[in-house]
């Protein structure tokens, strides 16, 4: 594994049980992914983009194959171990926004702080940078159920950029917002990617997403069936 490569995926595969069958959800994918890549995992629902993002993200286990994060073997690491590589260098965002109803915009954003065992004066700071990147740090006193989509998509990207992760998987994050508000997300992503080369990775069949994106890992039946790069 080079220094540039921060995933490496060496003939991964992915069976789920089905009763007394088998589905290869994922069928000997291979590929790496460069330090600061903007790139997606693009094909139609089936076609394994959301367990692929899953393993990279250490979220599940291959049957068979490894892939290699931040020099880490998802295989090797324990639970703690997994959770420990999530919370400190991965971001995640989801199309679902998933924010604690119960709390401030700002008490969403500061969680994954908590986690790390950060100083208050730390995670004031890097919570309010975090919602000024995305425009929305005179929302930090509202409630979930006060936002707009749009505006619960930039908390969810604010809390996945607060810790300043290394990697950001991004699973269909524009499926539920309309085009203004996807674009105004997308703009906002490939800022952060250019200024703190962080390494973001979507699952997606969004033209809208598609566009935006340096390089496109086109996957179908389990398979990598292409991967283009974009200038």
């Amino acid at each position: 594994m080079t220094d540039s490569q921060i995933i490496k995926v060496n003939n991964l595969i992915k069976d789920y049980t089905m009763g007394k069958q088998f589905f290869r959800a994922l069928n000997d994918i291979n590929l790496s992914v460069k330090t600061g890549e903007f790139c997606g995992l693009v094909g139609p629902s089936g076609s394994g983009k959301t367990t692929l993002l899953n393993i990279i993200g250490a979220l599940d286990n291959p049957t068979g194959g490894d892939a290699i994060i931040m020099d880490k073997s998802v295989n090797a690491l324990k639970s703690k171990e997994a959770a420990k590589l999530r919370n400190e260098s991965i971001g995640f965002i989801f199309q679902t926004y998933n924010l604690l109803p119960i709390y401030t915009v700002y008490e969403n954003v500061e969680f994954p702080l908590l986690l790390l065992k950060k100083n208050k004066r730390d995670r004031e700071e890097a919570v309010m940078r975090a919602l000024e990147w995305v425009g929305i740090s005179d929302k930090a006193n509202s409630k979930p159920n006060q936002l707009s989509g749009g505006e619960s998509q930039r908390v969810a990207v604010a809390r996945a950029m607060v810790k300043l992760p290394k990697i950001v998987l991004a699973d269909e994050p524009t499926a539920n917002l309309d085009a203004a508000n996807s674009h105004n997300i997308l703009k906002t992503l490939q800022k952060l990617n250019s200024e703190l080369k962080t390494t973001f990775i979507f699952a997606t069949h969004d033209e809208k997403v598609i566009g935006y994106l340096r390089r496109k890992i086109i996957l179908g039946d389990g398979k990598v069936i292409d991967d283009i790069n974009i200038n």
